[in-house]
């Protein structure tokens, strides 16, 4: 088991849900953390959280969709801070509109967040882990980057694209022979982080609305194991022997399980969100 202590981790979308919960579990490992997201006022109340744990952190404002913004960032951190051992390509954003209700320009934010993203993080960072031969790249993706459904099409796109990506760079390393670079990607079905509040799920004893804080510490065990795929719950492992089926068939058990009717009551985070006083009430505390 890979021991994380004195690992420096940089996490995408670190503010709040997943990466927030990820950024604990690192740092209670050892590992010294970099945030980078949009929230200034999340971010500096993650960072309090863990300062309190006993961990050095960073934090950056940065849009990873601006492609200039990562390489900056990315230079001034090799500069400022060292190597960065494991990176996370946690930020991700949904829509959870059918797709002829989705504006260009929300779909176009979903591709840049959401994968594009990771073509500019990790051709930032992987050099310096080939160069020393050590190194993590963990993709959370999603179960939608396995299966396509309903109402989620720029969503699903791009995360069936992360999931291709993810495999490709784990092939490239492999040809390439570079043996202490690892990479890990996490398909889980909805998360209750908020960012898909409202959706419903029709067998609850297969495909459950994950516990947050259950898949940050499975991504932090997956890390430490050198764990290439982490699918959650378990019967999402059956997805490609599902394929195997005719196309109605496949399509047919999409349907009995509730899969294209989950997103029917949808309402996303937006409604969640904190307000700023908030936020600033949770720092002075």
């Amino acid at each position: 088991m890979k021991n994380l202590k004195s690992e420096l981790v940089l996490i995408t979308g670190g503010s709040s849900g997943i990466g927030r919960l990820m950024a604990h579990n690192f740092a209670k490992e050892g590992s010294e953390i970099i945030i980078w997201d949009i929230n200034e006022i999340g971010m500096a109340r993650v960072a309090k959280e863990i300062e309190k744990i006993g961990s050095k952190v960073w934090t950056y404002v940065c849009d990873v969709s601006n492609k200039n913004r990562v390489y900056e960032l990315a230079a001034k951190i090799k500069k400022e801070v060292g190597k960065i051992d494991i990176l996370v390509n946690n930020a991700g954003i949904v829509s959870g509109k059918p797709f002829l209700e989705c504006s260009d320009d929300q779909i176009e934010k979903t591709m840049d967040i959401n994968i594009m993203a990771h073509f500019w993080t990790v051709k930032s960072f992987l050099p310096e882990m080939i160069k020393s031969n050590h190194g993590h790249i963990v993709t959370i993706a999603s179960a939608a980057g396995l299966v396509g459904v309903n109402s989620l099409s720029d969503y699903s796109a791009s995360k069936f694209a992360a999931v291709g990506f993810d495999e490709s760079i784990r092939m490239e390393l492999k040809k390439k022979k570079i043996d202490g670079v690892k990479t890990t990607i996490v398909c889980p079905y909805y998360v209750n982080t908020g960012m898909f509040a409202g959706i419903k799920t029709k067998f609850d004893f297969l495909l459950p609305v994950l516990d947050e804080k259950d898949v940050a510490e499975k991504i932090i065990e997956a890390v430490k194991n050198d764990k290439p795929i982490l699918q959650l719950p378990s019967i999402v492992n059956l997805v490609p022997l599902f394929r195997i089926l005719p196309v109605n068939i496949f399509d047919w058990i999409a349907d009995f399980l509730g899969i294209n009717s989950a997103m029917d009551e949808f309402t996303g985070r937006a409604k969640l969100m904190e307000t700023p006083s908030d936020l600033l009430k949770s720092l002075r505390s």
